[in-house]
């Protein structure tokens, strides 16, 4: 006779309302929960709400065959915490793949530059230099430029208050609020898009993810890129590794100078950070 413990676990929809519940408690974003929910759901799907090992093994397989190692592992991530939670002991058998051999993208003023210009006849041409600026210039995440609202800038002192706050779609990586900044060029730059932007709703996020990704789905940059170029620049410039690090919102763990000794004001960052970005003009219309 068959054990229980290895009975396939039939759920039904209040299963998975519940344990989205749970998760949003941790402070993770609508966006989140969203995506969450919609990968447990192609996966309850398949495996027709019972948590069966061999229909779980072929469903994990196809995602495999037809999809990259990143977005197999982003989908196998949230399945397997999924499985864990309702007791499904044989997911402790499944070992992930490990990444790829990366090397990151070279991005340089040019490739900014040209990125500006295919936008130069765009009836939004003023949105997307700002963006492109803003994004190169703060090394903002592309999550975080998407949450921008006129209530995170500062524009006359070129600061931007990066928060977390999951309630309002405003996430971190490290769960943490940090500053960054932004220099003059893009200040200007944002200034021309506001003129147009209905500032009147300061709530309001100033670029919508969904419109901008269908632009730049030609451009010679992606939004993605805009980050690893300010970190580039950065370094090109001479800019000091781990004031970068605090810029750009990077872990801290396991760097016992900033973590316990390297401390600078709001104050202190904004001048570093014009002393490296001082001069920085990328050429475009």
């Amino acid at each position: 006779m068959t054990s229980p413990s290895h009975l396939a676990k039939s759920l039904g929809e209040n299963d998975l309302f519940e344990y989205l519940n749970i998760i949003e408690l941790s402070g993770i974003t609508e966006k989140h929960i969203k995506e969450t929910k919609h990968a447990l759901e192609k996966y309850l799907d398949y495996v027709n709400w019972n948590l069966d090992k061999t229909t779980s093994l072929s469903y994990f397989k196809q995602l495999q065959i037809k999809f990259s190692i990143a977005y197999y592992k982003k989908q196998m991530y949230q399945i397997m915490k999924f499985l864990k939670n309702h007791g499904a002991e044989w997911i402790k058998e499944i070992k992930l793949p490990s990444d790829p051999d990366y090397t990151p993208k070279r991005v340089t003023d040019e490739d900014i530059a040209n990125t500006i210009n295919y936008f130069k006849d765009n009836d939004c041409y003023k949105r997307f230099k700002a963006i492109i600026l803003l994004g190169a210039t703060s090394g903002l995440r592309p999550s975080e430029l998407y949450a921008l609202t006129l209530n995170d800038i500062d524009l006359n002192n070129r600061t931007i208050y990066v928060r977390h706050e999951p309630k309002t779609n405003h996430t971190t990586k490290s769960g943490k609020n940090r500053i960054t900044f932004f220099n003059e060029q893009a200040k200007v730059a944002l200034e021309k898009y506001l003129e147009v932007f209905d500032n009147g709703k300061r709530l309001k996020t100033l670029f919508s993810e969904n419109t901008l990704q269908e632009a730049f789905k030609n451009a010679p940059l992606h939004i993605k890129y805009l980050r690893k170029a300010f970190s580039q620049l950065w370094t090109r410039r001479g800019g000091d590794a781990g004031v970068k690090k605090i810029l750009m919102g990077h872990s801290l763990k396991g760097d016992v100078d900033l973590m316990h000794y390297n401390f600078q004001s709001e104050e202190d960052l904004k001048q570093i950070y014009d002393k490296i970005m001082e001069g920085l003009i990328i050429s475009g219309r």
